[in-house]
């Protein structure tokens, strides 16, 4: 083992590049593992085959392939411990911050949910142990399982940004340079944006692997406004496909201003950028098909700005009507859903948004209005589980206290709200949670007679 630590230190991203290329061999030629020769073994380390994804591992956030075989007795056991003693340096026992703090610089972030179960794993390991938790190669081994392929671009820096500590520190000079323009106001056309602070400044990067970085007050919601746009325009596409979309909407610019009243000689808007074509573009999204809420990460959306913007929006309207007049919609497409989609997502996305951000009285709103806490969104998703996963106790209590939300609800990786509370180590909220469980079930069960069960929305006092 001392000869393999000197080679990993020596060229550790040779031998896996070997390793790959072997693996690939192995799968092409049809052979089995375990046949090569014990020579072979020796100077490659072991001897089981892996199999190798046509897309990079990174880049389309699906779980990562499981490897092939025995683990030990395979090149995956053999790739594990080159992988280990590559973020070791060597060494045979680490802290797990260590580890951590490797991983953060090859850009990729523990909320990454392309490593959910190898950062569920090292946090099961942390709340077994009472000191400092110690990573050795069989540790890190449970934590990898089958994020190896990930793990190995990683930290051979095969991601599309190598040196990324180096990228990023090239982004905060730019950030810090751009923080001290201070030229220009506070958008106030529509009066809600009038209100926000000129001090906020915040970046965020994401590149096509995954790596994140973010730099000032990027955890404060902000309106996308217009940046919404190509964002719209890539959901049609994907839904409909380019030469669907372009039937309704062109490619070139107007040479006018972006919310002008102007169409291209085929009477279509000019391009998705301009009001026009956004609008045409909201009428080709299936709404209720999706919600901006990838993982635990959350798009909201602003009530306040929503009914704000659309009282000033007399250009969009009088757009939309000309739009309708030159009948540029999809045929069955309503003009006014397609206005209101523009200017917001729907009720799905405002329970989520005051979920996330603990906004009580917002939820109490909505249920006062008899509006659906128990609606998910396009991954499943509750506000229970948001809730629990930001760890907000107040609106845990609520939902489930006086909204009475069934606290059973899967999303679809299979996690109902108490795998989230958990998994982020609420313990406040856990606690709620088991115990609600026990009452939930209690309140559900056919043998309790209905007299004896509370109703399934509390009362209006309740609730306020």
């Amino acid at each position: 083992m001392n000869s393999l630590k000197t080679l990993v230190r020596t060229t550790s991203v040779g031998v896996f590049e070997l390793f790959a290329k072997d693996a690939l061999k192995s799968t092409v030629r049809g052979r089995r593992p375990g046949v090569w020769s014990q020579k072979r073994r020796f100077s490659h380390g072991s001897s089981a085959g892996i199999h190798l994804s046509t897309d990079r591992a990174a880049g389309g956030g699906e779980p990562l392939p499981a490897p092939c075989g025995g683990r030990g007795e395979g090149l995956f056991s053999g790739l594990e411990d080159l992988l280990f003693y590559t973020i070791t340096e060597g060494e045979e026992r680490v802290p797990i911050s260590h580890f951590i703090a490797a991983l953060k610089s090859t850009g990729l972030l523990t909320s990454d949910p392309r490593l959910r179960d190898c950062m569920e794993k090292l946090r099961q390991a942390v709340r077994e142990c009472t000191g400092e938790v110690m990573m050795d190669r069989e540790l890190f081994r449970k934590f990898v399982g089958g994020n190896i392929v990930l793990l190995s671009l990683a930290f051979r820096k095969k991601f599309i940004i190598p040196e990324f500590e180096e990228f990023v520190a090239i982004i905060n000079q730019i950030y810090n340079r751009a923080k001290e323009e201070d030229d220009g106001q506070v958008a106030d056309y529509i009066p809600h944006l009038a209100k926000f602070s000129p001090s906020l400044w915040g970046m965020s990067l994401c590149t096509v692997d995954g790596q994140r970085h973010s730099a000032g007050d990027t955890k404060v919601p902000f309106c996308l406004q217009s940046c919404v746009k190509p964002l719209e325009y890539a959901i049609a596409v994907h839904e409909q496909g380019t030469e669907h979309v372009h039937r309704f909407v062109g490619k070139e610019p107007s040479g006018l201003k972006f919310n002008m009243l102007s169409l291209d000689e085929d009477d279509k808007p000019h391009n998705p950028m301009v009001n026009a074509g956004a609008i045409v573009i909201s009428s080709l999204i299936k709404v209720n098909r999706h919600s901006l809420t990838p993982s635990m990460e959350y798009v909201g959306f602003s009530n306040a700005t929503f009914q704000s913007e659309k009282e000033t929006g007399d250009r969009n309207f009088a757009i939309g009507y000309y739009l309708k007049e030159k009948k540029c919609f999809p045929c069955g497409a309503d003009m006014i859903d397609a206005l209101d989609f523009y200017f917001q997502n729907k009720s799905v996305v405002n329970v989520m948004f005051a979920a996330h951000s603990g906004d009580v009285s917002a939820l109490r709103r909505f249920a006062l209005s008899s509006m659906d806490l128990e609606q998910k969104d396009y991954d499943c998703r509750t506000a229970l589980h948001v809730a629990a996963a930001e760890g907000h106790v107040d609106v845990v209590q609520f939902l489930t206290q006086t909204c009475k939300v069934n606290p059973f609800v899967k999303d679809r990786w299979g996690n109902i709200p108490l795998d989230d509370a958990i998994q982020f180590a609420h313990t406040k909220v856990v606690k709620i949670l088991q115990e609600y469980q026990q009452t939930y079930s209690v309140q559900s069960s056919p043998d309790v007679p209905d007299h004896i069960k509370q109703s399934k929305l509390g009362s209006v006092e309740g609730i306020m």
